[in-house]
Parts: structure tokens; C-alpha cells; sequence
């Protein structure tokens, strides 16, 4: 099993819009028992607070629910992982900082498509659209990389 874990500020727009996008195309490759799929925050601000309203309502656009997920922390399972994904170059610090081990690869996510930008903070800009667009095209370069370089099948 891989571990994939997904890591913004507060866990409540960013992260969580990453780890459902992601866990539909696993599904939909029939990876589901193959990816453990998750995401957390690096600050505390948001924990226990459900998922934006803005990050849901553009899930519901895509036939994808986050129902019954709560900002959480990250924490030590979440340190173990095989991959720690964050949005943008702070989250990668903080990721960093915290890390007490060098198993995860610690990387932002856009950089599984070829691309460094950071995925920009719709809390912060509102646009929950080009967030989604950049999270989706992250997603389809991680899957791809993950598939090239571990035995699924």
C-alpha cells in the first residue's frame, strides 16, 4: 500500500479538494486497495471545521462528495506516509519543519505535472475554479507517476 497524503494551511479548501479529486480517479482505476488517501493542515486555525462551502460546492459540480470530512492536523501517522503533497512552497517548508524522518517524498503538487507553481489559496482569492483546474491537473500527474513507478498490477 501507498500513502498519500495531501497538505495545505487549514486543511479546509486546498487539501481536502486535492484528497477527494484524487481518491475519484483511484477509484476509477481500480486502485482503491492499492493508495491509502488522505490530507491534513499544518496549522491549527481550521481543525474540526468542515470543508469550505466554496470547495464543496465546486466538488458538487464534479459528482464528488467530502461529506463527513473535518480539518484535521497532521500528525505523526500522517508523517509516515510515502508522499506528502503540498499546495505551495509554504506548505512544503512547514512539512519540512516538522518532518522528523527522510521516508516521505515531500513534494508541491503541480510539480507531478511539470509544472512549480503553487496551487493558489481560494480562501484567499475565491476562485475555486482555477483552484480545482491546477488540483485536477496535480492529481493526473500523480497518478501517472505513481503508476509508472509502482507495481499496481
Amino acid at each position: 500500500m501507498i500513502k498519500v497524503v495531501f497538505v495545505c494551511l487549514g486543511n479546509i479548501c486546498r487539501s481536502p479538494m486535492a484528497e477527494f479529486v484524487f481518491k475519484k480517479m483511484v477509484f476509477e482505476e481500480g486502485l482503491e486497495d492499492k493508495i491509502i488517501i488522505s490530507s491534513a493542515a499544518t496549522s491549527s486555525y481550521e481543525i474540526g471545521n468542515p470543508v469550505h462551502y466554496g470547495t464543496q460546492s465546486i466538488l458538487k459540480k464534479y459528482n464528488i462528495s467530502c461529506n463527513g470530512k473535518y480539518a484535521k492536523k497532521l500528525n505523526t501517522d500522517d508523517l509516515n506516509a510515502d508522499y506528502l503533497i503540498g499546495m505551495d512552497n509554504n506548505n512544503i517548508y512547514n512539512i519540512k519543519r516538522v518532518l522528523k524522518n527522510n521516508k516521505p517524498i515531500v513534494k508541491k503538487l503541480l510539480e507531478f505535472s511539470g509544472d512549480d507553481r503553487d496551487i493558489e489559496d481560494p480562501y484567499y482569492t475565491l476562485d475555486f475554479q482555477k483552484t480545482y483546474d491546477d488540483v485536477k491537473k496535480g492529481c493526473e500527474g500523480l497518478l501517472k507517476y505513481l503508476k509508472n513507478n509502482h507495481n499496481f498490477y
